[in-house]
C-alpha cells in the first residue's frame, strides 16, 4: 500500500487547491502555490530515530520533502556541518555563535539542497529538459544535477556574472545562454520561455517544489542542536524563499512534535546596494519597493523578490530584525570569517558576517542570544571581490639571509 504523504498544491493567497502539476501560480488570484502535506500521516511515519537512520544528505528527510518517485537525484547535498564559531563570535560579541556552512556542497552552494528536489520532481513528471534563470550558484547546481540525471539543460544568466561561477557551470556542458540585463530581466525572460516550451524551469513552474529543498537547513540545524532550536537566525536573503522556508522547516519539526515550541527570531541580511526586503521591514511596511541592484553580493541581486512580502511576515511573526551593509563591509565580512574560522565564503556570506556584526554593535542582537548564521556559498567562486585588498606576499631568493632580510626583519 502506497502512503500518499504529499495531498497536493495549495494557493499561499486565497487557498484554492490543485492537482500535483507543474505549476506555480494560482490562476484566480494570482498567488504563488506551495506544498499541501498530508501532516497526520507523515506524523504516524516520521521519528527522530527513523531520522538519524537515514542518509547523511537532505534525503534523510524524504518524507517530508514532495518526491513520490524512487528515481532521485542527489549527489549527496546537504547535512552539512554545524559549526560552534568560538573565534568569530569573540570577535563580534556573541557568546555562543554557529556557523551552518553550507558552502561544502557538492558544487559549494545551498542550491543543491533545492535543485536536487526541483530535478527529482522534474523526472517524476516526464520532463526531459531542466532550465533556469539564476545569479550564478543556481546555474552550478543545475547545470550539475542535469548531468547526473541525463537530462537536457538550458542556463540563463546575467552576461556580467563573476568568471568562477561561468566555469562553474559550462564545466557541465549545459546549454549556457548569457543575457545582457540582471536578474529580474532575465527571471522575465525565463518566464515567457516556459510558456513556450514543455521544460522543467526549477525556480518557476516547478518552484513549489524546488523551494521544499530549503527546508532542510532549518531540519537539520534542529536535530544537529540536540532537537533544538537557536534563539535566533541570520539569512542571507535573495528572493527572500531561504528565510521562509527555514522558518517552515523549524514549524514543520515543531508540528510533528519533533522539537518543542520554538522560539528563534530570524534576521534578515543584504546588501545595501540590493535590499528591498531590509528597507521595507525597517520602515515597518509589508509592501516591497523594487530597486536596481548594485552591489558585489552578485547571487543576493533580486531587485523584486517574490517571496519578499513572505520574509517580512516571518521577520514581525518572530520579533526579528534586519540589516544591510555596504560592499565594503561585505569585504571586511569576507575577510573576517576567514581569519578566525578558516572559511572562505562569497559574498552572501560576507553579507552575513557584516550584518550579524553590525546589528551586535547597534545591540539589535543580544550577546548572550544562541545564534546560527548561514554561510551559503563558496569564495572560490568570487575570487575577484577580495583579489585587491588582500596582503602582499613575500618575494625573496633562496637563502637563508634572504628570508631573515625580507621576512623577518620586515615582522619585527
Amino acid at each position: 500500500m502506497v502512503r500518499e504523504y504529499i495531498k497536493g498544491l495549495k494557493c499561499r493567497e486565497c487557498g484554492r487547491e490543485y492537482p500535483l502539476n507543474p505549476i506555480n501560480i494560482c490562476e484566480y488570484c494570482f498567488g504563488p502555490l506551495e506544498v499541501n502535506y498530508n501532516y497526520d500521516l507523515i506524523g504516524e511515519d516520521v521519528t527522530r530515530d527513523k531520522i538519524m537512520g537515514g542518509p547523511n544528505t537532505l534525503w534523510r528527510y524524504k518524507k517530508l520533502l514532495p518526491v513520490s518517485g524512487n528515481k532521485i537525484i542527489d549527489i549527496s547535498a546537504g547535512f552539512t556541518p554545524l559549526i560552534k564559531a568560538e573565534n568569530l563570535g569573540r570577535v563580534v560579541g556573541i557568546r555562543e555563535l554557529y556557523l551552518k556552512n553550507d558552502s561544502v556542497n557538492p558544487t559549494f552552494s545551498f542550491k543543491d539542497r533545492v535543485v536536487s528536489v526541483a530535478i527529482s520532481k522534474a523526472i517524476e513528471f516526464g520532463f526531459d529538459t531542466v532550465a533556469c534563470p539564476s545569479t550564478g550558484n543556481l546555474a552550478n547546481s543545475v547545470a550539475a544535477h542535469a548531468a547526473r540525471a541525463g537530462l537536457n539543460c538550458y542556463i540563463f544568466i546575467p552576461s556580467n556574472l563573476e568568471s568562477g561561477k561561468i566555469i562553474n557551470t559550462q564545466i557541465y556542458n549545459p546549454n549556457l545562454v548569457m543575457v545582457d540585463g540582471n536578474y529580474d530581466d532575465i527571471n522575465r525572460l525565463c518566464s515567457e520561455i516556459a510558456d513556450n516550451y514543455k521544460w522543467a524551469f526549477v525556480n518557476i513552474n516547478i518552484r513549489p517544489y524546488y523551494s521544499e529543498g530549503s527546508k532542510t537547513l532549518g531540519y537539520e540545524v534542529a536535530e544537529q542542536l540536540n532537537w533544538e532550536t537557536p534563539d535566533r537566525v541570520v539569512v542571507p536573503v535573495a528572493s527572500g524563499s531561504l528565510l521562509t522556508k527555514i522558518y517552515k522547516g523549524f514549524s514543520e519539526f515543531q508540528n510533528l512534535g519533533l522539537i518543542d515550541k520554538f522560539e528563534t527570531k530570524f534576521t534578515a541580511a543584504q546588501a545595501l546596494g540590493c535590499s528591498p526586503v531590509v528597507d521595507a521591514f525597517n520602515q515597518g511596511v509589508d509592501t516591497i519597493k523594487p530597486v536596481k541592484p548594485n552591489t558585489i553580493a552578485k547571487s543576493l541581486a533580486i531587485g523584486n523578490p517574490a517571496d519578499g512580502y513572505y520574509a517580512i511576515n516571518v521577520l514581525q511573526m518572530t520579533k526579528g530584525s534586519a540589516g544591510a551593509v555596504t560592499d565594503e563591509e561585505i569585504v571586511e565580512g569576507i575577510k573576517l570569517l576567514a581569519r578566525t574560522e578558516g572559511i572562505f565564503t562569497e559574498p552572501a556570506g560576507g553579507v552575513v558576517v557584516g550584518t550579524l556584526k553590525k546589528l551586535v554593535e547597534e545591540g539589535r542582537i543580544e550577546k548572550d542570544e544562541r545564534t546560527v548564521i548561514y554561510i551559503t556559498g563558496n569564495g572560490l567562486k568570487t575570487q575577484e571581490v577580495v583579489a585587491n585588498v588582500l596582503a602582499k606576499p613575500y618575494r625573496i631568493d633562496p637563502t637563508i639571509e634572504s628570508f631573515e632580510e625580507n621576512v623577518m626583519s620586515v615582522k619585527e
